[in-house]
């Protein structure tokens, strides 16, 4: 079955709001397994949503639009869908008692346009809106249905979840279940290499990879009749891809972050951690601190960008930094350990770098990105080269100064 979301909103057109709606109910529809092979977005305009909706009737099963069903003279998508289903408005009673008990327990006025939003097609189903004052609408003439939704998050969501989720999976007996597996120190196409038998082969369930930053992840997708059997199927592929990449899983969990899963082994090993940063200019402690309760593991970080700041907090030789330069192995190295010795820390790791977009040589170009880790005086190095413009490279550093440190602490505590 086919499905295909209309946003209306001049809103959306220009930019003033970001279209979360249109996210939320693609993943909703992809759980039930509709494909969804169009989007659009239109503005307050009945000509042009009328041309879209009469060319949407003839290519897809079901139609959703979000917005528009507000009370407002611009606010026409309800007559524009009912006029293309050839549907006649008239006014329901329970949705014009809910309206006025809306706006009366809150203190506000009721004004005649109000009443605009009690008006529903003739036979369709109305879904009450609890946390607002336009109810939704499902509306079917043969084989073609549209569902029409109110515009703001805190009325969609919970229509769509408690009413419309329930009615799609009716037409939709099958649903779709995914499960994702998330590897660090790992590159997309070495992670497809590892599983190109699985890709192959596969029917259902399916796995695929996709790329983060610094990061891959492999979503595994089952259909079934319910998710307590999609979720079977899921098992034995997701047991299969963490015995291939080993440690290089830091998570099977969608809400995990890699900060997150390195926080967790630095509160098993009962660990405190700090950060020495050049290049990356405080992100990498940025990164740590987004995790609650960090405090614990860490205290402090140093962001030493220049050379002397360099000697002076971290106490790296300005004999190393005269022969090797800021950004070698040496120098990092000497960041780790002087980091980790300065804050008293079990582990300190370390990145120097070049971000450009000027700065770099023949020898050191742009990209070129050193990292150390020092744990309890044993002292790691690394070389990374990454493209892109600065932020990106800053943003690639960190996942992989994250990467290398979740990579010592698994080595020498965990091995």
């Amino acid at each position: 079955m086919t499905v295909e979301l209309i946003c209306v909103g001049t809103e959306l057109l220009l930019g003033n709001i970001v279209n979360t709606n249109a996210a939320f109910i693609s993943e909703k529809c992809a759980m039930l397994g509709l494909s969804m092979y169009y989007q659009s977005v239109v503005g307050d305009n009945p000509g042009r949503l009328e041309h879209l909706l009469r060319m949407a009737k003839e290519r897809s099963d079901v139609i959703i639009l979000s917005g528009g069903l507000g009370p407002t003279q611009d606010d026409l998508t309800k007559e524009t869908a009912a006029e293309v289903m050839g549907k006649t408005l008239v006014e329901d009673a329970r949705a014009k008692n809910e309206i006025q008990e809306f706006l009366s327990k809150r203190g506000h006025d009721i004004t005649e346009n109000n009443w605009k939003q009690a008006l529903v097609p003739e036979g369709c189903k109305v879904l009450y809106n609890a946390n607002g004052t336009a109810p939704g609408i499902i509306m079917e003439d043969g084989d073609s249905r549209m569902i029409l939704l109110p515009g703001p998050p805190n009325e969609l969501i919970p229509m769509f979840e408690e009413q419309v989720y329930p009615y799609l999976h009716s037409l939709q007996p099958e649903i779709i279940c995914s499960k994702m597996v998330k590897l660090c120190g790992i590159g997309e196409s070495a992670a497809e290499t590892k599983i190109l038998d699985l890709i192959n082969e596969q029917k259902n369930p399916t796995v695929a990879p996709y790329a983060k930053t610094g990061e891959v992840h492999l979503r595994i997708t089952a259909k079934a009749e319910n998710e307590k059997k999609a979720f079977a199927m899921i098992e034995p592929v997701e047991e299969i891809l963490k015995q291939r990449f080993g440690d290089c899983v830091f998570t099977d969990d969608p809400q995990v972050t890699l900060e997150m899963a390195v926080a967790e082994l630095l509160k098993k090993h009962r660990l405190t951690v700090t950060t020495a940063e050049s290049c990356t200019g405080g992100l990498l402690a940025g990164r740590l601190i987004n995790v609650s309760g960090i405090s614990k593991q860490l205290q402090e970080g140093y962001i030493t960008y220049s050379n002397e700041a360099k000697e002076k907090l971290l106490g790296v030789s300005h004999a190393t930094l005269e022969t090797y330069g800021a950004v070698s192995p040496q120098t990092a190295a000497e960041m780790a350990e002087g980091g980790a010795k300065a804050a008293g820390a079990d582990v300190c790791i370390a990145v120097t770098g070049i971000a450009g977009p000027e700065g770099g040589t023949k020898e050191k170009p742009v990209g070129l990105v050193y990292m150390g880790c020092c744990l309890r005086g044993k002292v790691y190095t690394e070389k990374n080269f990454y493209s892109g413009s600065r932020s990106k490279i800053r943003e690639y550093s960190v996942a992989s100064a994250l990467t290398l440190l979740r990579k010592v602490i698994l080595k020498e505590l965990e091995e």
